[in-house]
C-alpha cells in the first residue's frame, strides 16, 4: 500500500522526526521547569526566524518595510507560548500538558493517515490544497479518542474537550496554511524534515494552547482539563 504511492513518499521521513522529536519533547514536559522553559525559548525562537523569513519572501526589496507583519507574528507565536509555561504549573499541569499534545498529536497523525487513505473532498482547497474532509473527520476523531484516553478518568468529559481543542487546533492548522499562501511559501522553513519549518509543525499547538488556557482559568482552576474544579 504504502511502496511506490506519491502520497506516503514522505511518510519515512516524518517517521524518522518524530522518532528524534517526540522523546525530547515528552522528556522535557516530563521534566518541567527550567528544562521544559528552555525547550519553549529554543522553539518560539525558531519560530520567530521562520516567521521572519516569511516576511523577506513577501517584501524581498524592502523587508522590513511593513513592519506590522513583524508585530502580527508577535501576536501569533507569543501566547502560545506563555499559556504552555502556566499550563505546566501546578499539581495538574503535566497532566494538562500530555493532554493537550496527545490531543494535537493525535489529530495531526489521524489527519494525515485518513487523508492519505481515504481522500476525497477538498476541505479548503483555496487555502490548503491538499486537506480533505476525510482527513479533518478522521484527525478530530483520532484526537477525541486520544483525549478520551489520556483523560480517563472522566473519558466522556476529556472526549467533549478534545472535540473543542481539535477544531482549534485544525482552524490553526488552516490559518497557518492561510499565511503561508499569503506569503507565497510552500512551507515556513525546513529545519524539520517531513514537516517543513516549526511553525508548520505547531501551527495547531499555536491555537489550541491559549484555547485550553483559557478553558483552565475559566473552568477547571487548578484541576485537569476534563475535571470541573470544585
Amino acid at each position: 500500500m504504502f511502496h511506490n504511492n506519491p502520497a506516503w513518499r514522505d511518510l519515512g521521513v516524518r517517521l524518522a522526526s518524530a522518532m528524534i522529536l517526540t522523546p525530547i519533547s515528552l522528556f522535557a514536559i516530563w521534566r518541567g521547569g527550567l528544562v521544559w522553559a528552555l525547550l519553549l525559548t529554543l522553539m518560539v525562537i525558531v519560530m520567530a526566524a521562520e516567521w521572519v523569513g516569511l516576511c523577506r519572501s513577501r517584501n524581498s526589496a524592502y523587508p522590513f518595510k511593513r513592519a506590522g507583519l513583524l508585530l502580527v507574528g508577535l501576536f501569533y507565536i507569543g501566547p502560545a507560548f506563555f499559556c504552555l509555561i502556566l499550563l505546566r504549573q501546578g499539581s495538574a499541569g503535566l497532566r494538562n500538558i500530555l493532554y493537550l499534545a496527545i490531543v494535537v498529536w493525535a489529530g495531526d497523525i489521524g489527519a494525515y493517515l485518513v487523508g492519505r487513505l481515504v481522500g476525497g473532498p477538498r476541505l479548503a482547497p483555496r487555502i490548503s490544497p491538499g486537506k480533505t474532509w476525510s482527513g479533518a473527520i478522521g484527525g478530530t476523531l483520532a484526537a477525541i479518542l486520544g483525549g478520551a484516553a489520556a483523560g480517563f478518568e472522566h473519558p466522556l468529559r476529556a472526549a467533549a474537550l478534545a472535540l473543542a481543542l481539535s477544531v482549534i487546533a485544525q482552524a490553526g492548522d488552516l490559518l497557518e496554511s492561510a499565511l503561508k499562501r499569503y506569503f507565497g511559501a510552500k512551507d515556513s522553513g525546513w529545519i524539520i524534515p517531513g514537516h517543513g519549518g516549526l511553525l508548520d509543525r505547531l501551527d495547531g499547538v499555536l491555537t489550541a494552547a491559549p484555547a485550553a488556557f483559557l478553558w483552565s482559568i475559566l473552568v477547571t482552576p487548578h484541576a485537569m482539563l476534563w475535571r470541573v474544579a470544585s
